[in-house]
C-alpha cells in the first residue's frame, strides 16, 4: 500500500508533502502566529518554527500531511493506557520532528530527524483512507498519534481521526502536553485520548528540553476540563527529575486535576545523548509510586519493568481492593470490570472499558 519515496534532501522532501494549515492566523507583512504548540511561533516569511516542519510560503503557514514515517499495531498498554480498552490494539502511526529536544528521547531517529544528521529515516506517502483501512483490517480500536510529538502535525491527524470516527474507532495522542488552547480546541472534536508525558516539576528542566513547566501544566488542566481522558507518565531519570521533593510535587499536581486520573512512572534507559547516570533502579520506582498514592492518587503504575513491579503493574478496586485487571508488562491477563465497575462491590472505575 505504501511506497517509499526517492531521495531527496529531508527538507524538500518534506515540503512536498504539506498543505496549508488550520492553527494560525495570517499577520502583517506576511508573517504569521502558528498555535499548534506552546511556543505560540511568530514565522516571519521564509522561515520554519522551532519545530523545523511548520513554515511561512509567502504568508500562508504550511505544515505535514499525507504521509507517514512509522505504522504498526500496538497494545494499547504500550503508550501507555491502563484505563482504555484494556487488551485491545492501537494502530500507531508517526511522523518527523518534534517541538522539544530531549537529550534521552527513545524515538530520536523520528523526532529529531530535522535536527540530528546522525538520525534517519523514510517516509511513505499515504492518504487518512488508507492508514483508517489497514486499521479495521488489522483489528485495531484505536488510532494513535505517536513517536513524534502529535500536536505539530496535528492537522493531519485530525484528517485520519475524521475518518477513524466514521468507521467507529477512538481516536489518541501520546505527546508531550506542550499545548495551545486553540489546538487543543481543534482536537476535541476528533480526540478520545489524550497521554501527556509530564516530564519534571522544574522550569529549569523543561527550559533545557526547550519547552516551559507552565505551558504542559495549563494543557493537562485544560484537557480534564475538555473531558478527554488523560493518562500522565513521568520518566524517572537518575539525578535529573527523581528527588521525593519533586515527585511529591508532580503527585500533588495530578491529584488537584483528579484523583483518578492514571500516573504512569516508567523506568528510564540511557539513549540518545544521554549517558552517564545510569539506568532507574528499582527501588526509586517503587518508592515514586508509594508517593503517589500517599498523596490521594486512585491509580499509580511502575512501567519498563516487566514483571518486576508486582502490584504496581495491575488495577485494583479503590474501594474494595479486589483485582480489576492483570498484568506483565503489555500483556493482559484477568479482567473483573463490569459496565465499568467493580465486579465485586460495583463501585465505579474510571476509565473506557467496552
Amino acid at each position: 500500500m505504501f511506497h517509499t519515496e526517492p531521495p531527496r534532501t529531508l527538507e524538500t522532501l518534506l515540503a512536498a508533502h504539506t498543505v496549508e494549515g488550520e492553527l494560525y492566523e495570517k499577520l502583517p507583512e506576511d508573517k504569521v502566529r502558528c498555535f499548534a504548540c506552546g511556543h505560540r511561533c511568530l514565522i516571519p516569511e521564509g522561515r520554519q518554527g522551532v519545530c523545523r516542519i511548520r513554515f511561512n510560503e509567502s504568508g500562508v503557514l504550511r505544515v505535514p500531511f499525507g504521509y507517514v514515517v512509522g505504522f504498526q499495531s500496538d497494545p494499547i498498554e504500550k503508550k501507555p493506557f491502563f484505563h482504555v480498552l484494556p487488551g485491545s490494539s492501537a494502530m500507531s502511526f508517526g511522523m518527523l520532528g518534534c517541538d522539544l529536544h530531549c537529550p534521552y528521547c527513545q524515538n530520536w531517529n523520528t523526532s529529531q530527524a530535522i535536527r540530528d544528521d546522525a538520525a534517519g529515516g523514510s517516509i511513505h506517502p499515504c492518504t487518512a483512507e488508507e492508514l483508517v483501512d489497514l486499521a479495521i483490517r488489522y483489528g485495531a480500536k484505536t488510532v494513535t498519534s505517536t513517536y513524534n510529538e502529535p500536536l505539530i502535525t496535528s492537522e493531519w491527524a485530525a484528517a485520519i481521526f475524521k475518518r477513524a470516527k466514521e468507521r467507529g474507532l477512538h481516536t489518541s495522542y501520546v505527546s508531550n502536553g506542550n499545548g495551545t488552547p486553540e489546538v487543543i480546541d481543534y482536537l476535541r472534536p476528533w480526540t478520545d485520548f489524550y497521554k501527556v508525558d509530564l516530564k519534571s516539576f522544574q522550569d529549569k528542566n523543561y527550559r533545557k528540553l526547550g519547552g516551559t513547566l507552565q505551558a504542559v501544566l495549563d494543557t493537562i488542566r485544560l484537557l480534564k476540563e475538555k473531558k478527554f481522558w488523560v493518562e500522565i507518565v513521568t520518566l524517572l531519570v537518575p539525578g535529573w527529575n527523581d528527588s521525593e521533593e519533586e515527585l511529591r510535587d508532580i503527585a500533588r499536581f495530578i491529584a488537584s486535576v483528579g484523583t483518578e486520573t492514571p500516573w504512569h512512572i516508567t523506568a528510564f534507559h540511557e539513549d540518545y545523548k544521554m549517558h552517564g547516570m545510569g539506568n532507574t533502579r528499582l527501588e526509586p520506582l517503587l518508592r515514586a509510586a508509594e508517593i503517589g498514592k500517599e498523596a490521594g492518587l486512585q491509580f499509580v503504575y511502575v512501567g519498563n519493568v516487566a514483571g518486576q513491579a508486582s502490584r504496581w503493574e495491575n488495577t485494583y478496586c479503590p474501594s474494595c481492593h479486589t483485582l480489576l485487571v492483570e498484568r506483565r508488562g503489555f500483556r493482559v491477563g484477568r479482567i473483573h470490570i463490569r459496565n465499568g465497575a467493580c465486579s465485586s462491590c460495583g463501585h465505579l472505575i474510571a476509565g473506557i472499558w467496552e
